[in-house]
This record gives structure tokens, sequence and C-alpha cells, in this order.
């Protein structure tokens, strides 16, 4: 086998789920206390409060499972074990390398030859 990350390695499915259920529940029990479950009110209330919790705490799971599945589609399995020796959000030089300074890209500095 190869040292390589598969994508079933960088977010194994149980951490998927648990992360989803997670937000799910939190989402549940924000909703019951904002909807006065816990206090003395009609037994409508509280009832209606049970079942707005449980649509939240359901769609909260079904959003954060596939937003995360979406996310880590988006990483490159290849790129995770790459070591980065530079600042990210900087370009690289080897892409302004050589132009002048009307060539070089809007928003960067010429460099000073």
């Amino acid at each position: 086998m190869t040292d390589r990350p598969t994508r079933r390695d960088l977010m194994k499915p149980v951490q998927l789920l648990g992360l989803a259920a997670l937000a799910a529940v939190f989402g549940g029990v924000i909703t019951l206390v904002t909807m006065g479950f816990f206090q003395l009110g009609p037994a409508g209330q509280q009832q209606r409060a049970l079942v707005v919790a449980a649509i939240v705490a359901g769609v909260t799971f079904i959003v954060v499972l596939v937003g995360l599945a979406l996310l880590l589609l988006a990483v490159d399995p290849a790129q995770v074990s790459k070591r980065v020796d530079r600042p990210v959000l900087i370009e690289s030089d080897e892409k302004n390398a050589g132009l002048s300074t009307e060539d070089a890209e809007p928003g960067t500095e010429p460099e000073p030859k």
C-alpha cells in the first residue's frame, strides 16, 4: 500500500455521521429551549416544541452531512500529506518571474531589479 491517504482516511464515515448527529442534537436542544419546552405552559406548546425540534434536528443532520461530504470532495488526498513551505495566500514567485511591471497581475508588487 502507499502512504497517501485516501478519502476514507481523511474522515471516516463514523466521524462524518457523528459530527452531523452532534450538530443535529445541538440544533434540537436549542430549539427546545427557545420554544419554552422546559417551562410550564399549555400541553400543546410542549408538543409543538417537540415536533419543531425534531424537524430542525433532521434538517440540520442532513445539511451538515451533505455539506461535509461536498467539502471532502474538494480535498485532493495527494495534497494532504504534501508539505507546504511557503505562505499559502501569497502567489508563488514562479508565476510572476520574468514579468515586467506592465505585465504583472493586478494587485501584485513588481520585484525590484
